[in-house]
């Protein structure tokens, strides 16, 4: 049997990692984290930029898709999916305010539509420039 002390602190350590993790309180919360790793990627980085952000949301990227191309070019309106027509809730935070608060469906969400959109998966300087634009969209 393992002392009462290691099982405490296990759990409590376990309880953290899942609460910091699974859910993030507010959207801007995943921030610190991309721009932590932005910085080890590029140590020239010099935080997000809402207008690099619309940039890229806007821009197909060499492909046929781009952000817009589903979620419309005002993000605090419904989009559609390009090729099944399924209607998408608003994207922009203000307008939705389910949107980015859960980490594993923000990672889900960004690996999905980077691959559709990139064909690849997205930096975490991109990941920042985009959320950033976002939580300034109004509805």
């Amino acid at each position: 049997m393992r002392p009462l002390p290691f099982v405490l602190a296990a759990l409590l350590s376990g309880a953290a990692l899942v609460a910091g993790v699974v859910h993030a309180a507010r959207p801007a919360d995943f921030l610190p984290q991309w721009q932590r790793a932005a910085k080890q990627a590029d140590a020239g980085f010099s935080g997000f930029s809402a207008a690099r952000g619309e940039q890229f949301f806007n821009a197909t990227h060499g492909g046929e898709w781009s952000c817009a191309s589903c979620h419309t070019r005002n993000p605090a309106a419904a989009g559609k999916h390009a090729k099944t027509g399924k209607i998408i809730a608003p994207l922009a935070p203000a307008a939705n305010a389910e949107r980015f608060t859960d980490a594993a469906n923000v990672e889900k969400w960004f690996k999905r539509n980077c691959s559709d959109v990139l064909n690849r998966a997205c930096t975490a300087q991109e990941k920042g420039d985009v959320l950033t634009y976002l939580l300034g969209v109004r509805p």
